[in-house]
């Protein structure tokens, strides 16, 4: 009879939902921007897949994810239940502000997705295409705006590779950093600058709607469901995508990262997520293992090359 209460109770354990640890979950910017976003669908999901009952995010913005990097490395060591937002455009704001921690201070897990740039304008500008704002910076390379992201950031970057790929001096360009999506889509919309740069998912509803008018996206070929050219095909050689990642604590042991990478894979198959990054229009472009720190190194280097060329890093 023990036996068979003891089996019954197994049982009844065995079919309740085998939760994961509790995550917190920081992302280094302002509400409202790309990381902001990816942190909130990692929490949705991750809870909606029951992979972890309990989730939570905090923003802490500023300096393109330095602040952010600096204060998680520095009171999160050890916590396998921490873990940060990153990507792209915080290898370029560590070399950029010359941030005394960098992501060699935190332990990197996985490439989670990627989304390509997308140049917009005010509905009501005179700019209708990329050939007239290339029209306009060759007439007066500071009198063109652009508003965006950090300086150094994917959004920086990109504004610096058109300018050089329109013959223009990119270290000349007037570029207004942003601390957050949510600050730079106000900006772009109130007419304070000539032009916007975002990642596509930040200004989809705007666009939608018919108050932001696309210009082109940075994509290798047409994004299906986007009515818009790449920068290729409006006559400026320029691809690139901005990817994010998840880091997790310093410090953490081998077994901890395993299991944050194991619940990280099974996020990264189930439907909630896979549906979430159509619905965003995200990239699946998820990497763990060697595979990913080999990719995150290549990332790095090509990234110092650039903010050398566009005159951001000496």
């Amino acid at each position: 009879m023990k036996h068979l209460m003891l089996a019954t109770i197994l049982a009844g354990a065995m079919a309740l939902p085998a939760y994961a640890a509790d995550y917190s979950i920081m992302a280094p910017a302002a509400p409202g921007g790309g990381w902001d976003q990816t942190a909130r669908s990692l929490q949705t999901v991750l809870q909606q897949e029951k992979i972890s009952k309990r989730v939570q995010v905090m923003n802490v913005p500023g300096a393109g994810g330095t602040i952010g990097i600096a204060q998680f490395a520095s009171q999160q060591k050890g916590n396998p239940n921490a873990l940060m937002v990153g990507g792209y455009v915080m290898v370029g704001a560590i070399l950029t502000n010359k941030s005394p921690v960098t992501l060699k201070d935190v332990t990197p897990v996985a490439r989670l997705t990627g989304e390509y740039e997308s140049i917009v304008v005010p509905a009501s500008s005179d700019i209708k295409t990329i050939g007239d704002l290339v029209a306009k910076l060759k007439e007066n390379l500071g009198a063109v705006s652009w508003g965006g992201g950090s300086a150094g950031g994917t959004d920086h970057i990109t504004v610096g590779l058109m300018a050089k790929a329109a013959g223009v001096d990119p270290t000349k360009i007037n570029y207004i950093a942003f601390s957050g999506g949510g600050e730079s889509l106000a900006a772009i919309l109130g007419g304070q600058v000539t032009a916007g740069i975002a990642s596509y998912g930040e200004m989809e509803s705007q666009i939608k709607s018919g108050t932001l008018r696309l210009l082109a996206v940075s994509s290798e070929k047409r994004i299906e469901g986007i009515d818009a050219p790449t920068l290729k095909e409006s006559g400026l050689d320029v691809v690139i995508q901005n990817w994010r990642m998840v880091a997790a604590a310093p410090g953490i042991t081998p077994e901890q990262k395993a299991a944050i990478v194991a619940d990280l894979d099974k996020l990264n198959q189930s439907k909630g997520w896979q549906d979430t990054l159509k619905t965003k229009g995200w990239q699946d472009t998820y990497l763990t293992g060697q595979a990913f720190d080999d990719q995150l190194a290549k990332d790095i280097s090509a990234t110092e090359t650039i903010l050398k060329d566009i005159g951001l890093v000496k």
